[in-house]
């Protein structure tokens, strides 16, 4: 049988086509266009994802047996609003997960409902990106779109949506709306209170790899699949992807070196750290995650390279970096902000110890460097809560560089486990369709037959402890600086 994989991306939708063995027969993509109608702002119609997903489809199955289509799901961007009338049509344009329009409403939910509140109802605290103060924004300053909604969706359930006409989400994208009881796997009944919406508004909860329905027969005759194709639940983008690199079961951990970068900590239990630095969300296999976010890892090198000394030549820049651990130049790396664990809107990017000798190559092994350091920012975070790690698997453009792994392996001390086949959310997308199609009993049975590791970096002691030495200088900086990033910004 063959499996549709779509990922929901915030610049395209990726469509994969995998068969019951895990092989990939297809990979498409489909680009859509990005609003930014004020500074600070980030829109998309939702009707264009939808369009471009129908196209892709068609795109992907051409050449395929399209009676041996079993099963959809997906992976997605994350956080969205999408909002529908009585009449299921788009209200307005999806507000999405990088706008940060809703500064007055995060402050109002975490300093007048309060941090500890929040906490409690959703295990997380109010992030700009987040739904919950997107709804209270358009509550206040579109009275008239809030008082038309039916129905609050996701960016990838609306797709959901429109191929089985059933009102749907999952629990790991849910998590991250701040409208969702994460330990109780339900709606928060607070927290609607809080936002002024009614449950029967939100979408009906599934697990990531529970089926919500097949899709509508116009669906299927006008893609021309079986009627029966089964559509299950999908997962926010981190947690389909953890399921692509089979980051599942406990104690499991996946690091992202995108364009933001990622600390993926699946676990059996629920856990919540002390001052909510990490996201603690549900898990795409039934279980929890807790995801540390920075928002640029890979950026930072790219900005580095192209911006600022002016070459694409990546490799050829690590080339001259020679001595690990012993560098006198930091980095830090927040020059979009910072999420996890400062969740910090203000803070910036900043170089720090040059002196005469300084070279090039120090300050670009300084700029890999302090991405490797605020990823380990989030590890201890969550070596706090009694989790122990002894290796990652790694993933993103950023994991095509031999010396940042080593980096990571040694600042972080763990195994980096490097996997065959790195196609993210879209594979997790699949896999998880698989699954609701009875073709695997779990998440962790196919990701166990599916996801094959192909080497390992392993730390050096010498070098772990070298780096010891300079992350302990590193974690410094940012609270010697902190106060100068509210005066500077």
């Amino acid at each position: 049988m063959l499996y549709i994989g779509i990922d929901l991306g915030t610049s395209a939708v990726k469509l994969l086509l995998m068969d019951s063995e895990g092989n990939i027969r297809n990979i498409v993509s489909r680009e859509y266009p990005l609003y930014f109608p004020h500074p600070g702002w980030s829109e998309q119609k939702p009707e264009d994802w939808y369009e471009q997903t129908m196209e892709g489809i068609r795109e992907l199955l051409k050449d395929a047996d399209k009676s041996q289509v079993a099963g959809i799901s997906f992976g997605g961007q994350m956080h969205g609003l999408v909002i529908l009338d009585e009449k299921d049509q788009v209200i307005r344009p999806a507000i999405l997960w990088n706008d940060g329009r809703t500064t007055e409403e995060c402050d109002y939910l975490n300093n007048v409902i309060g941090k500890e509140k929040l906490s409690e109802y959703t295990a997380n605290i109010s992030f700009t990106g987040f739904t919950a103060p997107k709804i209270l924004w358009v509550k206040k300053n579109e009275p008239e779109n809030f008082a038309r909604i039916k129905k609050i969706m996701l960016p990838k359930d609306y797709i959901a949506y429109r191929l089985t006409g059933v009102h749907c989400t999952d629990v790991s994208d849910a998590s991250g709306m701040l409208l969702f009881d994460v330990k109780n796997r339900c709606w928060s009944k607070e927290m609607c209170e809080i936002c002024g919406v009614r449950e029967e508004q939100l979408a009906t909860c599934y697990e990531s790899y529970e089926k919500v329905g097949c899709v509508l027969p116009e669906v299927a005759d006008e893609l021309g699949i079986p009627a029966n194709v089964v559509v299950a639940a999908g997962a926010g983008d981190n947690a389909a992807a953890a399921v692509g690199t089979g980051t599942v079961g406990d104690n499991m951990c996946n690091i992202s070196l995108g364009t933001s970068g990622t600390i993926f900590i699946s676990s059996n239990h629920f856990g919540v750290d002390q001052h909510n630095a990490l996201h603690s969300f549900a898990h795409a296999d039934g279980h929890y995650h807790l995801m540390g976010c920075m928002l640029s890892a890979a950026s930072c090198n790219k900005w580095w390279m192209d911006e600022i000394i002016g070459t694409k030549d990546y490799a050829a820049e690590q080339a001259q970096i020679e001595k690990l651990g012993e560098n006198h130049v930091y980095f830090l790396p927040y020059l979009m902000g910072e999420r996890s664990p400062h969740n910090d809107p203000n803070a910036r990017g900043t170089f720090i110890g040059m002196t005469m000798d300084t070279t090039r190559a120090d300050m670009t092994q300084a700029v890999l460097e302090g991405v490797a350091f605020a990823l380990r920012d989030s590890l201890e975070v969550a070596k706090s809560l009694g989790i122990h790690l002894e290796r990652t698997k790694i993933c993103g453009g950023g994991a095509k560089s031999p010396l940042w792994k080593k980096m990571i392996a040694n600042i972080l001390n763990l195994k980096v486990d490097v996997i065959e086949s790195e196609e993210g959310p879209a594979m997790g997308g699949a896999m998880l369709a698989a699954v609701a199609c009875g073709e695997y009993a779990s998440v962790e049975e196919i990701a166990e037959k599916f996801v094959k590791v192909t080497g390992t970096v392993e730390p050096d002691p010498e070098l772990v402890a070298k780096y010891e030495d300079r992350y302990q200088k590193f974690r410094q900086i940012y609270p010697a600086c902190r106060p100068l990033f509210e005066i500077i910004k």
